[in-house]
């Protein structure tokens, strides 16, 4: 007598065969993914949240390396990213939800702070003048702000490939699909700032990559405004290895609108400086006319 192995395709041959395999497949846990409900991530990405804050959790994902995602969250969330393994890269972009024509000036964030180099405390600009979210906790300091995302001709050119969906994507692919999702395009893709893979400017203005920070690094992020957030977890511009090669990023959110009053007050990243402090209160302002506190 011969016996028939059903393989996954023959499974999914028809509809009743798809829809049983599909349901066989329904919370199963994967090394990287999106976690729904967030309080059901594993516990290394919990990991130091702060007592109480899981009952406040909004999004808790490991993305792998070579992928992206994206989530619209709230005013006075707070974003920590963790280079678990010590070999992310994740190039990031933020707009404004609600009106995605003002989004993240990386030119802005560099020069009204007077800092090329993000660190603690250093307030990430909207074009408008307005404070989209500052970091508030970063034991990377890696970081860059200058070099931008890898493109697909660049990828191309070094790694064989580029495209969104090969084995080498380059992060202006993976932004613009995740752009895609708010209704936006390739247009819309601006200059991401960079974490976790940080550079140098010498005297004479050469920039050297200087690398990663090494396993565990985390930033944490205090958004002054409810956003869009792009992420695309793929290699540096700099980045001299001859093979595309990189790890996950855990990324985890949760509500803490109290934070707020406390960056105002100099109590969480120390006291603000006065184009920071001028940002926030263009930011407020704008929340204030639009009765939107």
């Amino acid at each position: 007598m011969t016996q028939t192995i059903k393989t996954p395709a023959t499974r999914t041959a028809t509809t009743a065969g798809a829809r049983a395999h599909a349901r066989e497949e329904h919370g199963r846990m994967v090394d990287t993914m999106r976690y729904v409900p967030a309080a059901s991530a594993p516990d290394r990405l919990l990991e130091g949240v702060p007592g109480g804050a899981a009952a406040s959790l909004t999004w808790a994902e490991s993305l792998a390396f070579g992928r992206y995602t994206t989530m619209q969250l709230a005013r006075g969330t707070r974003v920590r990213l963790t280079d678990t393994s010590g070999d992310a890269c994740v190039h990031t972009l933020l707009y404004r939800a609600g009106a995605l024509h003002e989004r993240l000036n990386v030119a802005d964030t560099v020069k009204v702070p007077w800092q090329a180099y993000p660190g603690p405390g250093h307030p990430l600009l909207s074009d408008a003048g307005r404070l989209m979210a500052t970091i508030v906790a970063d034991t990377a300091s890696r970081h860059d702000a200058l070099t931008g995302a890898t493109t697909l001709a660049g990828n191309t050119a070094r790694y064989g490939a580029g495209s969104a969906h090969s084995a080498s994507p380059a992060a202006r692919e993976l932004l613009t699909l995740g752009a895609l999702k708010s209704g936006l395009g390739s247009r819309d893709v601006a200059p991401s700032l960079s974490f976790f893979k940080g550079i140098a400017v010498d005297p004479a203005g050469t920039i050297a990559f200087t690398g990663s920070a090494g396993p565990g690094a985390a930033v944490e992020l205090l958004l002054q405004m409810d956003v869009v957030l792009v992420l695309a977890n793929t290699s540096h511009p700099l980045d001299p290895r001859p093979s595309f090669t990189g790890t996950a990023v855990d990324v985890v959110a949760w509500q803490a609108p109290q934070d707020l009053a406390a960056l105002e007050a100099g109590q969480l990243a120390g006291p603000l400086a006065p184009e920071h402090l001028q940002a926030l209160r263009n930011t407020e302002h704008d929340q204030t006319a639009r009765n939107a506190r």
